[in-house]
């Protein structure tokens, strides 16, 4: 089966079988408004537009939509193809006198991988300025076809709070990556974008007063 059958079947499987649901779990009230003030980015998997960022409507939520974020191995598929990243930078702007951090994050894409072979999808991200850096990270192995969606929480005592008083920059740089060292014969694909219309990662927010 090549690469693009296997994408399409696990489309398939989507139409059919995947249920989504937002980021949950209630969180503390936050700002009166949240606004993306500037997004850059770059890197093999986030060639220019593919990229977009937007709040959700309660300010519990910060989305990005990607598109052509796709890592595969496989014989004669270059090994430059099996690891994708991209480092996004965003400025956001909300009133003074708050201070938030990525609670969770909920990724979607496909993944095709056959058996032995393994696919992980990684999420670093640190506030410009400061060393306090929060990972997230999560691996699937074959043989799997189908539409995945991962969803990491980290513990309170995890959080990365943006500073009181200063406007920084929130770094986040996604990557993923597949394995087919343990079945040089197998192939895998994994894709971080948008599965039926979902939008492919979800930043779950927590907002507090400043002190």
């Amino acid at each position: 089966m090549t690469h693009a059958s296997k994408i399409l079947s696990a489309a398939a499987v989507a139409a059919l079988a995947f249920l989504t649901a937002g980021v949950a779990a209630a969180r503390p009230a936050g700002p009166d408004y949240a606004r993306v003030r500037a997004i850059a980015y770059a890197g093999t998997g986030c060639p220019a537009g593919t990229i977009q960022g937007r709040f959700g409507s309660d300010l519990t939520s910060f989305s990005l939509e990607s598109d052509d974020f796709v890592a595969e191995a496989g014989p004669g598929v270059p090994l430059s193809s099996s690891r994708k990243n991209c480092q996004i930078m965003l400025n956001f702007d909300f009133p003074a006198g708050w201070s938030f951090a990525v609670a969770e994050v909920d990724y979607r894409g496909y993944v095709a991988l056959d058996r032995g072979v393994s696919a992980t999808q990684t999420s670093t991200y640190y506030f410009q300025g400061q060393s306090a850096q929060a990972r997230l990270s999560t691996t699937l192995t074959g043989p799997t076809f189908a539409s995945y969606r991962i969803k990491d929480t980290l513990g309170i005592s995890a959080y990365v709070w943006s500073p009181c008083g200063l406007s920084r920059a929130l770094n986040i740089n996604a990557q993923v990556r597949v394995d087919n060292s343990r079945n040089r014969s197998g192939d895998g694909v994994i894709t971080l974008d948008r599965v039926s219309g979902r939008l492919a990662q979800v930043y779950g927010l927590s907002w507090k007063r400043c002190n």
